[in-house]
């Protein structure tokens, strides 16, 4: 009896020195949670998102496309433009007398439109056509431009396509009303004889003034069956003055 009494002792003592090791924290837990876990479970706070910029300028379409493009021209005087490639650099100057497709000019290039596209078509002794490419970059900065205008076409000052006219390209080559493809350019080599669809047809409304070279350079390069060079010509343009 005496030994069963000392028992029970003991047993009682072991389960009160349990007890008291086993704290609450603050927050009425009974276990202590351990420091990784509490690192995970604080969020740090949501930094707001970055909004893009919205352009000033007004998506151009049909029916604003002479008034915008006027009253940008206006604003924007400039008439010369330096475009870069990764085979040397050409030099444009832009004429007056076309004043709708000279502010469209410096329009695309103020709003970097040609960077990233391509001298995407090179026929020797003939054209090398600008301002495409096969990047889904292109159409996204159409389609925030202006996806689909045209350019009415500006021939009364009698023009002729000569070695070094930049004229306007047109999406297809029956275009009754003349319109020029707003995003696209060609600039012209030569010969005289190759120019009887172009002349009257297609807009001239500049003049290559430094780097035809580099234009000779281009037009000869290796190409597929559909004149687009095997090797992508990069373009970046910006304006001079």
């Amino acid at each position: 009896m005496k030994y069963q009494l000392i028992f029970i002792l003991l047993l009682i003592f072991s389960l009160s020195a349990c007890g008291d090791q086993k704290k609450k924290s603050p927050e009425g837990n009974s276990e202590e949670i351990p420091k990784e876990i509490l690192k995970d479970t604080a969020k740090e706070p949501k930094k707001p998102k970055k909004k893009t910029p919205q352009s000033k300028y007004p998506i151009i379409t049909e029916d604003n496309m002479v008034s915008f493009l006027t009253e940008y021209g206006k604003k924007n005087p400039e008439n010369r433009v330096l475009v870069s490639t990764n085979h040397g650099d050409i030099e444009i100057t832009l004429y007056e007398d076309t004043p709708l497709h000279r502010a469209n000019f410096i329009y695309l290039v103020k709003q970097q439109y040609f960077d990233g596209t391509f001298f995407h078509r090179v026929v020797p002794n003939f054209i090398i056509q600008g301002g495409n490419s096969d990047n889904i970059k292109t159409n996204k900065k159409r389609k925030k431009l202006g996806p689909n205008y045209r350019l009415p076409a500006e021939l009364d000052n009698g023009r002729k396509h000569e070695y070094g006219t930049v004229s306007g390209a047109k999406e297809y080559r029956k275009n009754p009303d003349k319109k020029t493809a707003p995003y696209e350019f060609f600039i012209f080599l030569g010969p005289p004889s190759s120019t009887g669809h172009l002349n009257g047809n297609y807009t001239i409304f500049g003049r290559v003034t430094k780097g035809m070279d580099v234009v000779e350079k281009i037009a000869n390069l290796p190409h597929d069956e559909t004149d687009w060079p095997l090797q992508n010509v990069y373009i970046e343009a910006k304006v001079l003055d």
